[in-house]
This record gives C-alpha cells, structure tokens and sequence, in this order.
C-alpha cells in the first residue's frame, strides 16, 4: 500500500506512534505551506485564501508526479478524515454572517439596500440558472444549486478594501449594507434549495416527490433557525459584565460546537442556525467584541479548511466530460464565472433604477460584490457532503466548479471592489482631492514644493502616531491582558497568605 511523504519519513525513523504523529506533523505542515504561500500573494495584493486554495490544489497532483510507493505528501486519510472541519467553518461563517444583519442598521438603510440586494440576487441565480440549464443542457439539481451559489458575496475582501482606502460616503454606506444582506439571504436560499434539490433526487430515484422528500427538510432547517435564535439569547444571558474576556470566548465556541454537533447527528446543516444565533445575538446584546475575539481566534481553522478544500478539487475532472451535461467541468466554471458578473452587475442597475439611486451606485456597487470565496466555498463543501456521490459525482462536481471560480473570482474580485470605490470618488489617491491647493496656499506666496509639503503635513496630522492593531487583534489582545492581570492578581494574593 502506498504511503504520504510524512508516514515514510516517520516510518524511516523506526518511531512507533500510531496516527498521532502523522495527523500533528500534517496539520503544521498544512499550516506553514498556508502560511508561506501567503508571503508570496502578498506580494502580489492577493487574498489569504486564494494564498490557501492553490496550495491545496497544487498538492493534488503531487500524488502523481512523486516516486512511486508514496501517495502524496499529506496522508489522504488524513484529508478525509478532517471533514468535520467543514461543519466548524461554517459555523464560523455563518455566526459571522449574523452580525451584519443589525434590525437598527437595516431601518437606517430604509428599503433601498434590500430592493437592490433582491435584485442583484435573482438576476444572478436566473442568469446562471438560465446558462448552465438552457444553454449547457446540465442537470436541474445541479444548475439550481450552481445558480443559487452564484448569490453569494465574499465580504471580507471588500470591507477590507474600504478599510484599506479609508472609503466613505453614500456609495460606501449602499455596499456594505447590501453585502451583509447578501450573504444571509444566500445563506437560507442555498439551505432551502438543497432540500429541494435532495427531494427532486429523490424523485429521480423512482420513490417520487413528495412532501416527506421537500417539506420535511424545509421544516428542520426552520426548527434550525429556531433553536439557533434561542441559543444566541442564551449566550446573551451567559455574558454577563462580569464574566472574563477568556471565558466569553470559551462559552460561544462551546456553544457553536455543540449546535454543530447536534446538527451532525440529525443529519441537518448548521448554517441557518449559527446565523440566527449571531442575528439574535448582536440584536439583544448589542456586543461586537465577541465577534471581533471570534475572528481572532479562527484563522487556523480557516487556514486549514481552504487548503483541505483546495485539496479536494478534482484538476483531472476539470477536463473531463461529465454526467452533469455535455461540456467539460472547465467550461462550466467559465460560464458560472462571467454568468454571475453579468447577474450582479445587472441586478444592481436595475435596483438601482427602481430606487433611483446615485448614478455611482447604479454604474460601480457591482464590482465590490465580485469577491467570492469563502461562503461560497464553506456553503459547496457542505452541499458535497450532503449530496455525496464520491468522485465524479454531483457533489464533486459542484465543488471542483466552485474552487476552480474561486480562483478567479479572488484575483480580480478585490482590484474590481477597489475600482468601483475609486470610480464612485469615494476615495482619492490624488493629493490635491485629499488636501486642495486653496486650503493650505493662503497667506504668504509659496511655491509648487512649499505647497507639498503642507500638503503632506496636512495628511500626517490624520495618520495615528503609534500602530494601530486590527480590531480583532485588540479584542483578543485585550482579553489576554485580562487572564494575565486576573491569574497574577490571584497567584500574588495566594503567595501572601
């Protein structure tokens, strides 16, 4: 049988240690490979998770082109057996998700975001729908759920984007509301669609379709939103002013964990939920800081989730026909990818149209939806599951699609986001827009380079005079300084006595 790269060199060493080893040496290979590649895509203004991606994928075809007796570098059991991986992620997402969807936010934003976002969101499902089912003559389960996958929206690289060029204004404003919109209603439409797509299965499988096969799926993913509410007012009443930093974050893991594992056993997904637990949370206790100590604490979980993902995107059935129509999976992944462009773009015009919006909001909101990564990617790992079929089956099939747009959508989905702010105006590299001649030229007569360097003054009084930590790293940074001054104070009172 052959062996991983690891198991061999554990194996030369003439060390008897079971799986333990294997699956720890594993793991921090999978972190310093995430890691390392993400020096290289800094360099190059890309996403962490593109960085994560194709150091899963390049691993993929190692299997091949290594000597002959070794399987591949990481043990395929190892890939398989983390698959739990993908239920955690998701909670992490979907909990995450919960936040943006804020009552108080949303009645600011009035119904113009939400008409906007119901727009961007059909017509990119009917456009794609249309493409793959029409067009490429590919199964209906398979084009629904490709269609309903096309709604989702990447948050993180845009509102890193805004963060990066300090954006603001009513363009700003209109973007960020209808992507925390966006993700939570790709969020219960994906949930919905797969019961219906397992029903429609279901009836191909000669048992028919019926209410058992639809309804009763729907039904559990409502009983699922239900308890996942009761749970994030629950977590409310466990936070109280006085429980520790350290501790919060021990109780909402623990929570997120067992809803997990709960859902696991009753065969459901926890993306509806981990949402309403985060929607209901943030409601009724208005505390963001247990979701910037969250975001924090995931990055190795996430690091590797998008590589083991990336390890599972099947690069020789890319090429290959398939039982979802007549066309390579490659062409699909290009219809899916310029298909969902074109249903974004044309959503937010004509939402935009019918709320008469800023002419800068109808041409460029679009291009700050571009990014898709890693709600589209948790959202298609739990379909595969779910759907099932091994290799070549519908749900690999649907994931190899994903991963391959994935790709693309990261490398020009955040220099799109950056375009649409800059062509909005609502932010400026020009250095006359950020401090204009006539505010700093009065008095005295100076010449080109006295006015620069006023110029330059005038902007350095905005930029803080220390580093300033991410919010996350705060928070977390923060409750560390915590546990510290708690356990010293308490080891100091200790040794008095």
């Amino acid at each position: 049988m052959n062996e991983s790269l690891i198991e061999k060199i554990i194996a030369s060493l003439g060390i008897n240690s079971g799986q333990t080893a294997t699956v720890i040496i594993s793991i921090a290979v999978i972190l310093l490979l995430g890691f390392l590649a993400t020096r290289l895509t800094k360099r190059i203004k890309l996403p962490n998770v593109t960085a994560y991606l194709i150091v899963g994928i390049l691993l993929v075809p190692i299997w091949d082109l290594i000597p002959a007796g070794i399987s591949g570098i990481i043990p395929k059991s190892i890939v398989s057996g983390m698959d739990f991986l993908a239920d955690i992620a998701l909670a992490f997402i979907a909990f995450g998700a919960g936040e943006f969807f804020r009552i108080d936010d949303i009645k600011k934003s009035g119904m113009k975001v939400i008409i906007i976002t119901l727009f961007e969101i059909i017509m990119a499902i009917v456009i794609v729908f249309c493409l793959c089912f029409f067009v490429l003559k590919i199964d209906l389960s398979f084009s629904l759920l490709l269609a309903t996958l096309a709604s989702a929206t990447a948050p993180t690289s845009t509102i890193m984007t805004i963060k990066q060029t300090k954006a603001k204004g009513e363009y700003v404003n209109n973007l960020v509301g209808v992507i925390a919109l966006d993700d939570v209603f790709a969020l219960i439409l994906y949930s919905v669609m797969l019961s219906i797509c397992l029903g429609l299965n279901h009836s191909d499988s000669g048992k028919g379709i019926n209410f058992a096969s639809v309804g009763i799926p729907i039904l559990k993913n409502l009983l699922c939103i239900a308890v996942g509410g009761a749970l994030g007012y629950a977590l409310k009443l466990l936070m109280p002013k006085k429980r520790t930093t350290d501790n919060r974050l021990i109780i909402v893991i623990a929570i997120l964990f067992a809803f997990c594992g709960l859902c696991a056993i009753l065969g459901l997904s926890p993306l509806l939920g981990c949402m309403a637990m985060g929607m209901v949370y943030i409601n009724v206790a208005k505390d963001e800081k247990l979701f910037k100590q969250l975001n924090y604490f995931q990055p190795p979980i996430m690091l590797c989730f998008f590589v083991m993902s990336g390890m599972k995107f099947n690069l020789r059935a890319i090429t290959n026909m398939t039982m979802i129509g007549i066309v390579p999976l490659f062409v699909c992944a290009l219809v899916y990818f310029f298909g969902r462009m074109i249903g974004k773009y044309a959503g937010v015009y004509l939402g935009a149209l019918v709320t008469k919006s800023d002419k800068s909001i109808r041409n460029y909101l679009a291009f700050g939806l571009m990014p898709q990564a890693s709600v589209a990617i948790g959202l298609v790992a739990m379909g595969a599951r779910v759907l099932g079929g091994g290799e070549g089956g519908l749900g690999d099939n649907l994931q190899t699609i994903i991963l391959a747009a994935a790709v693309l959508y990261e490398i020009v989905g955040p220099a799109m986001a950056k375009l649409g702010l800059y062509l909005s105006k609502s932010y400026s590299e020009d250095i006359d827009e950020l401090v204009p001649q006539e505010s700093i030229a009065l008095g005295e007569k100076k010449n080109d380079v006295d006015i620069l360097i006023e110029q330059i003054k005038e902007i350095q009084k905005n930029i803080p005079t220390v580093d300033v930590e991410a919010e996350e790293e705060a928070a977390f940074t923060e409750a560390a300084d915590e546990y510290f001054d708690e356990n010293f104070n308490r080891r100091r009172f200790i040794n008095r006595r």
